[in-house]
């Protein structure tokens, strides 16, 4: 059996992605960013992020276009690096991904039981039972027709964009500070401080733009993929990096970033608490954990396509490839996959599962597939594109240097995630020959 009919239509696809990419992470992290940056310059971590998701939007826009399949990156991978490169690299994605999207799932977990701790005092062990709880949840709410999680995105995203409108709104007409965006002196763009600060800013400001692409693990539901698949990439980027980066200015504006500080992981709600009391610090803080539970809701149901698409080709494991005989969703995936996320939440920290989920992705999905929409326009041309990404190669170009800067950037989960990669090189020989 294969996935039903398109149904979702550019409205669905665009919210999909939306609250993807706005869940707990610029909320929590937002402070973090602030704390890497002693000249008060951060809003630049926040545009190199911009600019990573935009460049790197072009191939996912491209290649989801000419490839509307389920299953996103695996597809690109299968396709671009032939017959037997093709098969080991797809894998090796499938086979990060039953890791990396459990860690992206107990990531808004726990960040959602940890912002939670500005309501109710919880204590470690009341942490992890509510981020299990959560992952539970967002199974329960997943398990069901797709044309009907459509419409729950809608209502998702549109509770994000009002929260931030909110936030933006309150900080933009009680501004007290102004925010740096020119060094003075003796600081530089050309420092080593300035970058130094701006890789380690932007592993946590590229996480929050991550989800830009969710729409492409879905392709085979989208209506006219060819045009809704580039444009709602392309509307979620803009849109969202509007929103970060005037939310940014709107709170800074009112908290000095020199009071920020790395640990405050209740930036937001103090702000809210500083303009208009406990109650509205309360009300922006309910709307937070409903952003985090949308994201959640949005990344589970993207990542539960892949291991189905590598299963239906052969290319996974066997079960994977079921669909629910009434609901007509990959639901073995999905139960596999929030089970290990659930046991994800119980176990990690979040700034650490944050850096992992980058280190594990960018060899493996974001540099490969930059690789591979080259080795496509050399054997395919470019005339029967859908979409052709502007001025190639050069989105190409950047987004390999881009994402190579990030990969040194995360330090030794560079290292754990080169290893993962070399384990799964293992599991796919031995899978071969069995």
């Amino acid at each position: 059996m294969a996935l039903q009919n398109p149904k979702l239509t550019l409205l669905h696809a665009t919210a999909i992605n939306m609250i993807d990419m706005v869940g707990i992470g610029p909320f929590v992290v937002m402070p973090m960013v602030v704390g890497y940056f002693s000249s008060g310059l951060f809003i630049w971590a926040w545009v190199f992020g911009a600019i990573t998701a935009l460049v790197d939007g072009m191939i996912w826009a491209e290649l989801g276009a000419r490839y509307p399949r389920a299953g996103g990156t695996y597809n690109f991978h299968r396709i671009a690096f032939g017959e037997k490169g093709g098969k080991l690299m797809s894998f090796l994605f499938v086979w990060q991904t039953s890791i990396q999207a459990p860690l992206v799932v107990a990531s808004a977990s726990i960040g959602f039981a940890q912002y939670l701790t500005y309501l109710l005092p919880l204590s470690s062990a009341q942490q992890s039972m509510v981020s299990g709880a959560l992952v539970i949840l967002v199974f329960l709410m997943l398990y069901r027709k797709i044309e009907t999680i459509g419409k729950i995105s809608v209502i998702m995203g549109t509770i994000v964009i009002l929260t931030m409108l909110w936030i933006i709104i309150s900080g933009f007409t009680h501004q007290q500070y102004s925010i740096n965006i020119i060094p003075k002196a003796p600081d530089s763009f050309f420092s080593f401080a300035f970058w130094a600060a701006v890789s380690h800013g932007s592993l946590k400001t590229v996480y929050s733009y991550l989800g830009y692409y969710n729409v492409c693990h879905l392709g085979s539901e989208i209506k006219d993929p060819g045009k809704n698949i580039p444009k709602s990439i392309f509307i979620s980027i803009a849109g969202i990096a509007l929103l970060y980066l005037l939310m940014n200015i709107a709170v800074m504006g009112v908290i000095p970033w020199q009071e920020a500080g790395a640990m405050d992981k209740y930036l937001v709600s103090n702000f809210m608490e500083r303009l208009f009391g406990n109650g509205a610090a309360v009300l922006v803080t309910v709307l937070i954990l409903c952003i985090a539970l949308s994201s959640l809701f949005a990344v589970v149901l993207g990542y539960s396509r892949i291991p189905y698409a590598a299963a239906v080709d052969g290319n996974f494991f066997k079960p994977f490839a079921a669909l629910h005989p009434k609901k007509n969703f990959p639901y073995v995936s999905l139960i596999v996959l929030c089970s290990i996320g659930f046991i994800f939440s119980l176990l990690f920290r979040l700034s650490d599962v944050i850096t992992a989920i980058l280190a594990m992705r960018i060899l493996i999905q974001f540099i490969a597939q930059s690789a591979g929409v080259v080795l496509l326009r050399r054997k395919n041309g470019s005339r029967d594109l859908p979409f052709r990404m502007w001025a190639f190669p050069v989105p190409v170009i950047l987004s390999i240097l881009i994402w190579s800067f990030l990969f040194i950037s995360t330090g030794w989960f560079a290292l754990y995630g080169m290893l993962i990669a070399l384990l799964g090189v293992g599991i796919f020989f031995i899978k071969d020959r069995i």
